[in-house]
């Protein structure tokens, strides 16, 4: 899975995000460079991410696992983290929803706009979490 994921992130590197920009219902996906809570040790994973108040949505569903991902755990663990749109860089805050604008946001923002991640919430048997990533200025 490593090797697949590292190969995912050069070819949207290298294409400046034509090749591995949307996903599955042409969501668009973003690189989301994040450090590991336990090692420190910087990861980068490709993720669906949905524009939101001045910042990206993305959310944890992992494909509907029923364990959350663990970019997402690492993410939780980090104040700040880095995304490439396409061929942008920014730095960003990192802010985990809580439960009630996690639900107002799921509905109105993520399902509104791909019914898909619905499907991936049944599947997973779990609330999909949700983080808020805002561009430092």
């Amino acid at each position: 899975m490593r090797g697949a994921m590292a190969l995912a992130v050069r070819l949207y590197r290298w294409s400046g995000g034509r090749v591995g920009g949307t996903a599955k219902g042409g969501t668009p996906v973003l690189l989301l460079t994040v450090a590991g809570r336990s090692t420190g040790v910087p990861r980068t994973t490709p993720v669906s991410w949905f524009e939101h108040e001045g910042g990206y949505l993305v959310v944890g569903s992992g494909g509907g696992s029923a364990d959350e991902p663990q970019w997402f755990r690492n993410l939780r663990a980090a104040p700040r983290a880095h995304v490439e749109v396409r061929s942008e860089h920014q730095d960003v805050t990192v802010r985990v929803l809580p439960p009630d604008e996690r639900d107002r946001a799921w509905s109105q923002v993520v399902v509104a706009r791909s019914p898909g991640f619905g499907d991936y919430a049944a599947k997973a048997g779990r609330p999909i979490p949700l983080a808020h990533l805002v561009p430092v200025t």
